[in-house]
């Protein structure tokens, strides 16, 4: 597959300073993209369990994913500046880059799958990272970064990209909602 729709839809891959990484990532998201069918990536629905619930048919993944690696980027930086922290920028940018890959086989359209109804979140997308001959680390930050698993968080920049998704998704529900407790 043509991997330019991949490239305009996040323009963040360009901050990965590690060609490989970047390459990596870039083909999780190409590989997803052909094995589901998809024509336009940033016609993807964010979350459509959420979105039919709250009334938010206009959100949608790319900038959902945009949303939590802007996110994660701000936070790396600061750390870096502010302390002696151990954390990889590039495996925070190409962390927040694929943590949600599995929602293209997890909905068709706004319909779950039986992936999303069998595996649930975020399982094949530890699948699609291990397709792509990624890190380990990235399938980590992929299967900690969301509640919806066990696993937590074992490195700071697994941490970091949860933290960055659940500020991002609570910033779209915030839209339909005036207290976040009640989602």
């Amino acid at each position: 597959m043509n991997e330019e729709p991949i490239r305009s839809a996040f323009p963040e891959l360009e901050a990965i300073e590690d060609d490989e990484l970047r390459a990596g990532v870039i083909d999780a998201w190409t590989t997803a993209v052909a094995e589901h069918d998809i024509d336009d990536i940033t016609a993807v629905p964010w979350f459509p369990p959420s979105q039919r619930e709250l009334g938010l048919d206009d959100e949608y993944l790319v900038d959902h994913v945009r949303d939590v690696t802007a996110c994660a980027i701000t936070v790396t930086e600061t750390l870096l500046e502010r302390r002696p922290a151990d954390v990889s920028l590039d495996t925070v940018i190409a962390g927040a880059l694929v943590h949600d890959v599995s929602k293209l086989a997890e909905f068709d359209g706004m319909d779950e799958t039986a992936i999303s109804g069998l595996l649930g979140h975020p399982h094949y997308g530890v699948y699609s990272v291990a397709q792509a001959d990624l890190p380990v680390e990235l399938a980590h930050i992929v299967l900690s970064h969301t509640s919806r698993t066990t696993v937590e968080p074992a490195t700071l920049e697994a941490e970091i990209v949860r933290h960055a998704d659940e500020i991002a998704a609570a910033a779209i529900r915030s839209r339909a909602t005036d207290d976040l407790r009640t989602v």
